[in-house]
């Protein structure tokens, strides 16, 4: 199994793309979320992924940056959907609130035919607290994460006997902590240093910094930390947030830029 993300920026960065990442093994893709523009469908053809081949797509949130690329991934497969030419159906995992949101935003930025031939082609699985699903071979449990903001979902699952959490985009709940204790990998966003949060704010906007997720995953005993949903003003970001999680995790940190591979051995 492999990650490639397609994109690690926060909400309104310019230079990188949103968060956003590809699950990829032997059997195919699960696209984690979409960003929030046309360039989700650059990101996917730079890491070789066909529009078509994303059978298995999960949208944690309805905050635009997550959201609406989805418009962008199926007005791009518009001539393959009008003309029913898909062998298979995209499933598309969210919570209801996300769903909510997506019928909205279909309602009133797609065409009525394409619309109705969308709702052909989409297969929408609405998640509850604990539903699990086989993807791709890998079994997947999803769980809410109790953000104090929209609703929210992350994931767990297990890579050849390792524990894979994603946490998407807000601080570890206390009532998830053994959800995530012991876990071989973890995901979980870092909006900015420690040291800069009095420039970029990131506990009033329900975030975390570099150091705080460290010292948290350092007492859940998490073997590597991965973090994303930055800031963008530093262009070596990689080596500085590591620099400072290492003053609280001792385990092994990733910072991907996008459009990196991380490979889960």
């Amino acid at each position: 199994m492999k990650v490639v993300m397609l994109g690690t920026g926060m909400g309104t960065v310019m230079d990188l793309y949103n968060t956003c990442f590809v699950m990829q093994n032997d059997r195919g893709v699960f696209l984690i979320d979409a960003g929030g523009s046309i360039e989700i469908k650059k990101r996917l053809k730079k890491a070789n992924i066909k529009l078509e081949d994303l059978e298995n797509v999960f949208i944690s949130h309805s905050h635009a940056d997550h959201i609406l690329g989805l418009i962008w991934l199926l007005k791009g497969m518009a001539g393959v959907i009008m003309k029913s030419t898909h062998k298979n159906k995209m499933n598309i995992y969210c919570n209801d609130k996300v769903y909510e949101a997506i019928e909205g935003i279909f309602s009133y930025t797609l065409p009525q035919d394409l619309l109705e031939k969308i709702y052909d082609y989409v297969n929408f699985i609405i998640l509850n607290n604990g539903s699990c699903y086989d993807i791709n071979g890998v079994y997947y449990e999803f769980f809410d994460i109790c953000a104090k903001g929209s609703k929210q979902y992350g994931f767990s699952c297990m890579l050849d006997k390792k524990k894979f959490v994603f946490l998407g985009d807000e601080p570890l709940n206390s009532l998830l902590k053994e959800n995530v204790r012991d876990a071989d990998y973890v995901m979980h966003e870092a909006f900015c240093l420690d040291k800069e949060k009095d420039i970029f704010h990131p506990y009033e906007k329900n975030h975390s910094t570099a150091l705080s997720t460290a010292k948290v995953m350092s007492e859940l005993n998490v073997k590597n930390l991965i973090l994303y949903h930055t800031e963008e003003s530093h262009r070596d970001k990689s080596e500085l947030y590591k620099e400072e999680a290492a003053n609280e995790f001792l385990g092994n940190i990733i910072v991907p830029n996008d459009m990196e591979v991380i490979e889960l051995v």
